[in-house]
């Protein structure tokens, strides 16, 4: 069985933030959160899907986690009225102070284009999370909602930037507070 081609020829652009002329370009930074425990937590949310299917979205991947070559069937909306949007893992990071993915476009997905997932560790030991994308209508009916995609594409990276900040935070561990006896 033969694996389907990308429906770009810039396969990784992303990674080097280098991106394509002829495509709507989108970078939005959220900051969500302080030091190497958030870096971690939130990279692991990223990497393991929790982020993208707390914030609704379906994923059907033959892998728990983001690894290079995996294909990955992203699902918008529900029932009769999901669209599948097919894609395949183009790079991963795993590295001390940077944590993400990015997946490209199949044949069959409503665009056509790149988008990365990512969390940093800057100098100051804030964490960023970092969606950076290319794309273009590849249907009729991307090409049909025209101006108001690449709006939706921000405000789905802001509510990733929401989500993610708060799973890093859900998983913090509660300071504990020690009861002292008073002795009579």
């Amino acid at each position: 069985m033969s694996v389907p081609a990308f429906t770009y020829p810039e396969v990784g652009s992303t990674r080097l933030h280098r991106l394509p002329a002829g495509y709507h370009h989108l970078h939005h930074s959220t900051r969500i959160g302080h030091g190497p425990d958030t870096l971690h937590r939130a990279g692991a949310a990223v990497t393991e899907w929790r982020m993208h299917r707390a914030l609704g979205v379906g994923v059907r991947s033959s892998s728990g986690r983001a690894e290079p070559g995996v294909p990955v069937d992203i699902v918008l909306g529900v029932g009769p009225v999901g669209i599948a949007a097919p894609c395949r893992v183009v790079w991963t990071d795993r590295e001390p102070h940077r944590i993400g993915f990015a997946y490209g476009t199949l044949p069959g997905h409503p665009e056509c284009g790149e988008e990365s997932f990512v969390v940093e560790l800057d100098g100051r030991g804030q964490v960023w999370f970092t969606v950076t994308a290319f794309s273009h209508p590849a249907s009729w009916y991307t090409r049909l909602a025209g101006p108001l995609v690449p709006v939706a594409q921000r405000l789905y990276a802001r509510r990733c930037g929401a989500v993610l900040r708060r799973l890093a935070q859900e998983a913090e561990p509660r300071p504990r507070f020690a009861r002292t006896a008073t002795h009579q």
